[in-house]
């Protein structure tokens, strides 16, 4: 939440706006954005039909089913209007994406002249990734492949948009390590349930965010945040 309050505070998103979070998984964000910084409505798109059920369940358990909407589509392709909100909204899931410039395209296609587009995202850190690290990053985390800073900032501005802020914030490792402590000293009761009790399964997660963890604090992975204006 915290990091939400950041990125929010920095793009200027607040009262009366509207908005739409590419890649939403169960809407939390947009919870956070309605509840916590009174945007006025949001529209959370998403691939996958489980998580968005989820999201349209809990939105309804909060009472906030009137200003939040789910559609089930790809980020990439959303056949939402052109020019229809004042924002477009992400944290750390456009690593998912295989297509970041249609990616890229859609939000801007979606933000309206004026608009914003403010994300944040796991990306190549400064130090790089070697072929092998690359390929075992990606391999741990299903991710078909990742931008870094440079490269997002290029695909927004190439789109037609002023970049504000393309920055690595210099959380990534610590967060990582709070993640790994979660599990194993307090939550691994929970995180074995949701792989099935499988502790071959868990133990391998964890192996992976160490190794991940490892990326990050020799600056070859990181999470960066973007704030651009639609021209």
């Amino acid at each position: 939440m915290k990091a939400s309050i950041d990125l929010a505070d920095r793009a200027g998103i607040g009262d009366g706006l509207s908005g739409v979070d590419l890649c939403c998984c169960n809407g939390a964000d947009m919870r956070f954005l309605v509840r916590f910084r009174n945007v006025a409505s949001m529209i959370g798109v998403d691939v996958t039909e489980a998580v968005v059920e989820r999201g349209r369940r809990l939105t309804r358990e909060e009472g906030l089913e009137d200003r939040i909407r789910f559609i089930l589509a790809d980020a990439c392709q959303s056949g939402l209007p052109s020019a229809s909100a004042d924002f477009v909204w992400s944290e750390d899931a456009w690593c998912y994406v295989p297509d970041k410039p249609g990616l890229i395209a859609e939000a801007v296609r979606i933000v309206r002249p004026g608009g914003v587009i403010a994300f944040t995202d796991w990306v190549e850190g400064p130090a790089g990734l070697t072929d092998s690290e690359a390929q075992r990053f990606l391999g741990a985390m299903m991710f078909a492949n990742v931008d870094d800073i440079a490269g997002y900032a290029k695909l927004l501005s190439g789109s037609g948009c002023e970049v504000r802020v393309a920055e690595n914030t210099g959380r990534f490792a610590r967060h990582v390590e709070l993640y790994l402590d979660m599990v194993e000293m307090q939550l691994r009761y929970d995180a074995l349930r949701t792989v099935g009790f499988r502790t071959d399964l868990l133990d391998a997660l964890i192996d992976g965010f160490r190794f991940i963890g490892e990326m990050a604090r020799a600056g070859k992975i990181a999470q960066a945040r973007f704030i651009a204006r639609r021209s």
